[in-house]
């Protein structure tokens, strides 16, 4: 299938499909006119590679569970490799959240000194 092809299935764009492309993470074969064909389980690849951007992995991040799919695999996350990049993502994440929190609780001490009011009960 031709770009706009995959891109119309896949709901990516042509440039995004082109950039990654760039980084390795799916390959096009090159017709006799130069337009680029790209096989039907590149559907599964480009679809992989979105979910895992929307939750906020990387498009290095994204490399194991690609080659994971290539490899025959069911999912992209059932490999070791994908595993650990998941485990390492969850504990940026868990990070993330304990920062959040902290910073939380720093606004809600400096608003409850100077407006006791402020916070409807639960809030604090």
């Amino acid at each position: 299938m031709r770009i706009g092809e995959l891109a119309e299935l896949t709901g990516v764009s042509a440039r995004s499909l082109r950039y990654y492309e760039q980084h390795g993470l799916i390959k096009a074969r090159r017709e006799s006119n130069g337009y680029r064909h790209y096989d039907p389980s590149d559907v599964e690849l480009v679809s992989e590679i979105r979910s895992l951007l929307t939750v906020g992995f990387t498009l290095e991040d994204a490399r194991p569970f690609v080659d994971c799919l290539r490899a025959g695999h069911a999912t992209g996350a059932s490999c070791a490799e994908s595993m650990a990049v998941s485990r390492r993502k969850l504990a940026e994440i868990d990070e993330e959240i304990r920062v959040l929190l902290a910073r939380r609780a720093e606004v809600a001490g400096q608003l409850g000194q100077t407006c006791s009011g402020c916070f409807a009960k639960g809030e604090s």
